[in-house]
């Protein structure tokens, strides 16, 4: 999701708005960073009220409408706001307006290696947020405990060094159409993970006293039935 948005913004701007994500950006992304967060949720133990919850029913498809608007709709759609509001944060402070030409040998060419490199970078760390909530479905991460799940912390850790490296050294700067970010970005960086894990524990806490409303109801009317 927030790889997709930043060529709908580009197709739909007419080329006004350069292309805030480059191709081997996205692939940095699906290839570099994705895969040892994803392999080490997969080491997550069960939340502690799993064996209490009724059992889904067997018609219930694996990818249900819940799990996409969580991670489309609620999780994505944030991550694609945050990367594109710091983006266009780089450009306009460099002097870019729409239209300005930003290829190689123009003024703002410097300025728009930076403001992809900052897209890239937010989408990471909206990523890191994105893995802790995604540990539980339902419960709140405070009963898992923060730090309990060691291969996904590890992972984090190796995705962040990998993005460094991209943005730091010069023959990968070459290769990803990186440059080094200014601090001020970087402190632009740091609260994108808690606010995508906050969106989502919101919403999970919303979902917990529905369905704790839903139960309350259901046994009121077998009892009275």
């Amino acid at each position: 999701m927030p790889e997709v948005v930043p060529f709908v913004v580009f197709a739909l701007s007419g080329g006004l708005v350069p292309l805030p994500l480059t191709v081997l950006q996205i692939l940095a992304i699906d290839l570099g960073t994705e895969i040892l967060p994803a392999l080490a949720l997969a080491r997550e133990k069960g939340e502690p009220d799993l064996m209490s919850r009724r059992p889904r029913p067997r018609s219930e498809q694996l990818i249900t409408r819940r799990l996409l608007f969580r991670a489309w709709v609620l999780m994505g759609s944030i991550s694609a706001v945050l990367a594109l509001a710091v983006y266009f944060a780089v450009l306009f402070a460099g002097g870019w307006f729409p239209g300005a030409p930003v290829g190689q040998g123009d003024a703002l060419h410097g300025t728009y290696l930076q403001a992809t490199t900052a897209t890239f970078a937010t989408i990471v760390a909206c990523q890191v947020g994105t893995a802790f909530a995604a540990r539980t479905e339902r419960a709140s991460l405070r009963t898992l405990g923060l730090f309990t799940n060691r291969p996904l912390l590890g992972a984090i850790g190796v995705e962040l060094i990998f993005v460094a490296a991209l943005c730091y050294l010069p023959f990968l700067q070459i290769v990803f159409g990186t440059a080094p970010l200014p601090a001020w970005v970087i402190a632009l960086l740091i609260p994108c993970p808690v606010i995508v894990w906050g969106a989502d524990e919101v919403w999970r806490w919303i979902a917990r006293r529905r369905e704790a409303r839903r139960s309350v109801e259901t046994a009121i009317t077998e009892t009275t039935s």
